[in-house]
């Protein structure tokens, strides 16, 4: 695909707002340390008694949706490691916006941790970003991740 072609592609998904569907994908590129906002102290937490931990990532690129959620939880793998899982628009692209400041956490028997944050989308039309609510559960117990706009 041309570079051309994958920028025509990413502009169109991101004009198509809250609706485009927002999912959690293996921990790859976006997820290097050097990616995590800093001051890490105000855009990481742990949860669940430290087993389950949330940082903001900046990859910088590209710059409309650059902005990803780290999430590193249960369930264990063979050596101890928690599963490593990145919240994400669509594979490759972020959001506009992360307001780690806004963050909830919430426990629901039902549905395990449940977490909500202000996302910014870029908006193509208008060229600014909007502000939506995104709600996202995590089951500890088998490590699926669900996100939805509500």
């Amino acid at each position: 695909m041309s570079r051309f072609s994958y920028f025509v592609l990413s502009l169109f998904t991101l004009c198509a707002g809250p609706a485009v569907a927002q999912q959690a994908f293996e921990c790859d590129w976006p997820a290097r340390a050097d990616a995590i906002v800093e001051p890490w102290e105000e855009n990481s937490r742990s949860f669940a008694n430290g087993d389950v931990r949330l940082a903001v990532l900046d990859t910088i690129e590209p710059a409309a949706a650059a902005f990803h959620l780290l999430v590193l939880s249960p369930p264990y793998d063979e050596v101890g490691g928690r599963q490593c899982r990145i919240l994400s628009l669509d594979e490759g692209l972020g959001f506009a916006g992360l307001d780690f400041s806004s963050l909830n956490a919430s426990y629901d028997p039902s549905a395990g941790l449940v977490f909500d944050i202000n996302a910014s989308l870029y908006d193509v039309d208008t060229g600014t970003s909007e502000t939506h609510r995104l709600v996202f559960t995590l089951s500890q117990a088998t490590g699926d991740i669900q996100a939805m706009w509500p």
